[in-house]
């Protein structure tokens, strides 16, 4: 039976991440794109830790580009409010 990660963990995706979560990222190796998100949910947080939990990018490696941006939406913490600085302009006449 296929668990759905949380759709917590599917919003941080762009909606062209969130398609075709049954088939083959990683055709090599037949790693579905599903089992990569569960891998990092659950603690993957780098191509090396996917690759020993789920063998994904271990063939050819035309994957690893795809996994990597995985990685990356579902591993980043939200974004930080940023304080607004004010700009400096130098003054011409000093």
């Amino acid at each position: 039976m296929k668990t759905d990660p949380e759709p917590s963990h599917l919003d941080k995706l762009p909606s062209n991440l969130k398609q075709d979560l049954d088939k083959n990222l990683c055709t090599c190796m037949d790693v579905p794109k599903r089992n990569i998100i569960d891998a990092i949910v659950k603690g993957a947080k780098t191509l090396d830790e996917v690759k020993k939990e789920t063998y994904a990018a271990t063939g050819a490696g035309c994957c690893i580009q795809q996994v990597e941006r995985l990685i990356e939406c579902l591993s980043e913490s939200p974004p930080r409010k940023r304080r607004k600085r004010k700009n400096k302009v130098a003054n011409p006449d000093s």
